[in-house]
């Protein structure tokens, strides 16, 4: 199977699991609940837009205006968390995703994202939480 399809095969599995089976949220070494929302059928998702060093930021901006990038992404009912910029890399998005929205986020990426960026996508979740709590607890 090529690795593309293997990934997203494992999204549709992820994505799957999460809209069937009772989420469980992060709970923090004292047993706390952390922000993250559990149980409401979504799921974090974080994109590396990795820009195509071989063209000029201007040519990137003209082929993603030209695809329909900035119209299509993100998806409307999709929410971007977080959305940064990383030197030497591209840009990071952190959308929360309905599980059964999943297909739609990949494929507006392919349609109108490949050719300014190269894409990777990670399933994630939001430790921020239970690690200030780990500090506080460990005394660091």
């Amino acid at each position: 199977m090529y690795p593309v399809r293997k990934l997203i095969a494992t999204f549709g599995l992820l994505a799957a699991v999460a809209s069937a089976a009772p989420a469980f949220a992060q709970t923090t070494p004292g047993g706390a609940s952390v922000a993250t929302p559990a149980g409401d059928g979504t799921f974090l998702l974080t994109v590396f837009l990795k820009h195509d060093q071989s063209k000029t930021l201007p040519e990137i901006n003209r082929e993603l205006a030209k695809q329909g990038f900035y119209k299509a992404f993100p998806p409307p009912g999709v929410e971007v968390v977080s959305w940064y910029v990383m030197m030497g890399i591209g840009q990071v998005v952190t959308l929360r995703v309905p599980a059964n929205r999943l297909r739609e986020v990949n494929r507006v990426l392919e349609e109108t994202a490949w050719g300014g960026y190269r894409t990777e996508f990670y399933p994630t979740y939001d430790y921020k939480a239970a690690a200030e709590e780990a500090r506080v607890k460990e005394g660091k």
